[in-house]
């Protein structure tokens, strides 16, 4: 065991647990209006307890746990049986057990995070809670085993996803879309502009995710070691090209650059590099931010409108696509001269990796738009998704949380 190590992949789960208490959380409570923000708050911060525990209980077993036919972990390590301070050479050789699994347990709690920004301003407490709990299990766990955990499918299949390109974006992002679409649109929305309430949240919670991601991608190595070192500097200039491309782009195409814009690009960017990062040089990461950010851009300016679909805060347009970018990206740009442990992608001469970065994408595309489908019409048939008609016009945080954020004072 390496103290080292120890203390790195300490300090870098709490990085990710500040990603989405407070750095979402802001992100996306800036985006909403004022009648809102509570609610986007609330729903993160119970997220980070409800899933902490669920993790505990028996998510995580699911997820790491002894191999059962590739799909799933069994329940041998549930209640967190059998994981202490000796480390556990399936995973980490140098760190306790114990804090691996809370490494683990951040990505747990950011990804169904994720997804609130598809349905923002317009789901009951009660069924973003229950579906949240049910998610997690049955869509995160799964496919958190088929990408990383000893014995699952795609790893065996040789899928490289460093940091969650698969398992956290292109699940949350696809189920996002789902979401999205069978609740339908906001009351009002193509009717009269839906405009953020406060962009210094917003551009805040940016600022907390790029600092947070750090120990999203950088942890993910494991180790204090040259992975961790390549994987984060890859991480921010990948970051730094998206949110300047963005902010370039926009710049030509509505005649001046915004800060949301620049803060939506610099998001893609983390997202698109994060299978990628400990796999890719430098220079190849750049060019991976400098695509996302174009392809997202497209996506969320100009598809989305077009389609016509309410995904609220953008979940989809950069979550979904920006994890699907990336993960494609990693079969063209990966290198075993900067990582022994990957593969050599398309550009270095290995087709066969592209084709099972694309087969894993596809399997988590489907899997997450099945499983996200049933369990919403489960939510919904036992109590209800959408909130009433007049509870959403008044707001959810004075209709779920019986709070008001700004007081007036006469």
């Amino acid at each position: 065991m390496n103290s080292g190590d120890t203390a790195w992949i300490m300090v870098a789960s709490a990085l990710v647990l500040l990603m989405t208490i407070p750095g979402l959380a802001f992100f996306y409570g800036g985006l909403v209006r004022r009648k809102n923000v509570l609610s986007i708050l609330m729903q993160c911060f119970i997220i980070a307890a409800a899933i902490s525990l669920q993790w505990v209980l028996f998510g995580y077993s699911l997820s790491f746990g002894p191999d059962f036919h590739g799909i799933i972990g069994n329940l041998d390590w549930a209640g967190l049986k059998s994981v202490g301070a000796s480390p556990n050479g399936a995973y980490a050789g140098t760190i306790p057990h114990s804090v691996f699994m809370i490494f683990q347990m951040m990505f747990a709690i950011i990804t169904p995070a994720l997804i609130i920004g598809a349905y923002a301003e317009r789901v009951k407490f009660s069924a973003f809670l229950l579906f949240t709990v049910l998610w997690a299990t049955f869509v995160y766990d799964p496919l958190a085993h088929w990408v990383w955990g000893a014995g699952g499918w795609l790893k065996s299949l040789g899928a490289l996803d460093f940091a969650g390109g698969l398992v956290v974006h292109v699940s949350s992002g696809v189920s996002a879309l789902v979401l999205a679409l069978l609740l339908g649109k906001r009351i009002g929305y193509n009717h009269r502009p839906i405009r953020p309430h406060n962009l210094p949240f917003t551009v805040l919670g940016a600022a907390l995710l790029w600092v947070g991601w750090f120990g999203f991608n950088a942890g993910s190595a494991l180790a204090a070691d040259g992975n961790a070192a390549n994987a984060f500097v890859t991480t921010h200039v990948a970051t730094a090209a998206a949110a300047f491309t963005w902010a370039i782009i926009e710049w030509w195409h509505n005649g001046t650059p915004t800060i949301l814009g620049a803060a939506t690009g610099a998001v893609a960017g983390l997202v698109a590099v994060t299978p990628a990062c400990g796999f890719v040089n430098p220079m190849n990461a750049i060019f991976i931010g400098m695509i996302v950010a174009a392809v997202c851009y497209i996506a969320v300016a100009v598809i989305k409108g077009k389609l016509g679909y309410d995904d609220s805060l953008d979940a989809f347009g950069v979550h979904g696509v920006g994890g699907t970018i990336g993960t494609i990206a990693t079969g063209l740009f990966a290198e075993k001269a900067v990582n022994a442990a990957g593969a050599d992608g398309l550009l270095f001469g290995n087709i066969h990796q592209l084709y099972v970065q694309s087969l894993s994408l596809l399997a988590t595309v489907a899997f997450a738009i099945v499983m996200t489908f049933i369990i919403y019409k489960i939510v919904d048939a036992v109590i209800g998704m959408r909130v009433e008609e007049k509870n959403e016009i008044v707001g959810l945080d004075l209709t779920q949380q019986s709070e008001a954020a700004y007081t007036v004072i006469e």
